[in-house]
């Protein structure tokens, strides 16, 4: 954000601070550079005095970007044992009035970058069109062209299992990558580290037995239970270097500056774990510093799912360089060689010494003898390889065949992140991205008139989901620790709302299937389950 004030206001960097306090959800749409920040940014210079500018509801859904407004149709091909040989795409897409940031490249680039899922297939096709039309411009929203291209993918796979007549977790069984092939490199170019999709599924199988006995037994209240998989791969995105700062303060506190910024994900407890778990620091003496171009003037940010994968690597870059920078000076002091001076995630010790520092209070000896350099530590860290968190999605539905309401009454997760820092905060990650991914399916949707004049341009005109309308969310880690980072963890911020699209949708499809709908596709409102199951066989055509 300050190179860009910087570039269009012909400012130097350092002219200009940048903050961020703490930020409600993201989900992509509060990354980009608005008009607006520009506008008031020169109305207070013109001025000389400070300009607050607030965008209000309507006016945020005017002009705040909108995100995945494309249809596709999707073709497989399938050999004698049932095994996908080859994979078709054509996707339409509405990029609405203005190009923005990164509309085209999330329906080309970023689809494209799990365009064959889990499956073991080399012959693929992508073909994009893109549209201007007189609607809000569309861009990043949680996951960025991953769900799009994981639900044509798994609404299809459901499809073919259904007019081939097998069971749809078998068919997904046949063409999943094996173990034994990892790294896999995609036709589309992605180098997959590891995976163990079969030993997920399983779990997600055992979770979910008794589907028949409740649908029989919704079946004698009138009302249609279906059940719907999805298993999903995502790519994680964004700038794969960040940097880290730590400096141990006079009081006694330490801060760790990091370059990402949490949109209500919980990075500072997973920094603050993830710190005090290599350097022995106690949590409440670390502070995270973050959204201050002036304390940090390096980052890339929040988004693909990238924060705690990178900005930990960055962060261990950083132990690393601090260890090695007191390893000499403690030396000295223990009246060792270098070579004889560890640090066991805790304190420094040394064969002969007695003294045994921890590293606040090494930093305390340095104050003491004048060592400012040793107590600011900053580097950076490179990936040269990205993770692919993936999993297994299980949505049971219920549908009300008078009414056409449609909830969802079961949703079972199983995930492979790799290694966790905070289980409690990614099973939150998974619930938050569930959520949005059946409030996509089932309530929201964007509605402009004939002439582009927004309809839905207020929350009591766009249905986001509430609490009374999401079941329990049961999630389980299955983990293969990634071979792409050093602790083997993967992105899970996204995860949620990728696997979430394909497993609610084909929950309702499978309902509907038995009343001769063929072809259901979001969002699911009661009034167009209704039709769907008045007019199954128009539908079907």
């Amino acid at each position: 954000m300050r190179g860009q004030l910087a570039q269009k206001l012909k400012l130097e960097p350092e002219a200009i601070r940048v903050t961020t306090p703490d930020v409600g959800g993201g989900f992509g749409m509060k990354v980009m550079p608005y008009p607006e920040y520009f506008c008031v940014s020169v109305a207070a210079m013109k001025l000389g005095q400070p300009v607050h500018w607030m965008s209000d509801r309507s006016e945020a859904m005017l002009s705040d970007h909108h995100g995945r407004d494309l249809s596709s149709l999707a073709e497989l091909a399938f050999d004698e044992d049932l095994r996908i040989t080859a994979y078709r795409v054509h996707s339409k897409v509405n990029l609405g009035a203005y190009s923005s940031h990164f509309g085209q490249a999330i329906q080309t680039s970023l689809f494209s970058k799990v365009l064959m899922g889990v499956y073991d297939v080399q012959a693929t096709y992508l073909r994009v069109e893109g549209f201007y039309t007189n609607t809000t411009q569309v861009d990043a929203y949680r996951g960025a062209g991953r769900p799009e291209a994981i639900y044509v993918l798994e609404r299809v796979m459901d499809r073919a299992a259904r007019q081939l007549e097998v069971d749809p977790w078998d068919l997904r069984r046949r063409s999943f990558i094996r173990p034994e092939s990892f790294p896999y490199k995609t036709a589309t170019g992605e180098t997959y580290d590891v995976g163990d999709f079969d030993m997920v599924l399983s779990q997600a199988d055992a979770q979910t037995q008794g589907f028949a006995e409740r649908k029989s037994a919704d079946a004698e209240r009138g009302l249609i239970r279906g059940q719907g998989l999805c298993y999903y791969i995502e790519s994680i995105l964004g700038d794969p270097s960040e940097n880290a700062k730590i400096e141990f303060c006079e009081d006694g506190t330490v801060n760790l500056y990091v370059g990402t910024q949490s949109n209500g994900q919980g990075h500072e407890t997973v920094y603050t774990q993830f710190l005090s778990d290599q350097t022995g620091v106690p949590v409440d003496r670390i502070n995270v510093v973050q959204g201050d171009s002036d304390r940090l003037t390096h980052g890339g940010g929040t988004g693909g799912s990238r924060s705690v994968t990178v900005q930990s690597t960055a962060t261990l870059a950083t132990i690393n360089v601090m260890i090695a920078a007191f390893t000499p000076y403690l030396a000295d002091k223990m009246g060792v060689e270098e070579s004889d001076v560890s640090f066991d995630h805790e304190t420094f010790r040394a064969p002969g010494s007695n003294l045994t520092p921890t590293l606040t209070e090494a930093a305390d000896m340095a104050r003491v003898d004048g060592r400012t350099d040793l107590l600011s530590h900053e580097a950076s860290a490179n990936l040269d390889a990205r993770s692919y968190p993936n999993g297994a999605h299980v949505a049971e539905v219920v549908i009300d065949s008078y009414t056409g309401e449609t909830w969802v009454d079961r949703y079972t997760v199983v995930d492979d992140f790799g290694n966790l820092i905070n289980p409690m905060l990614a099973e939150g990650q998974v619930h938050g991205g569930v959520v949005q991914g059946i409030g996509q399916v089932l309530s929201e949707r964007v509605v402009h008139d004939a002439q582009g004049q927004l309809l839905t341009a207020s929350l009591m005109d766009y249905a986001l989901p509430r609490a009374a309308e999401i079941p329990m969310i049961k999630f389980t880690s299955a983990p293969v620790p990634s071979t792409s980072n050093p602790m083997g963890m993967k992105g899970c911020g996204e995860a949620g709302t990728v696997g979430a699209l394909a497993a609610v949708a084909n929950a309702v499809q499978d309902a509907l299937w038995d009343h001769g709908v063929r072809q259901a596709d979001m969002p699911f409102t009661p009034q167009r389950v209704w039709e769907l199951l008045t007019h199954g066989s128009v539908a079907a055509e």
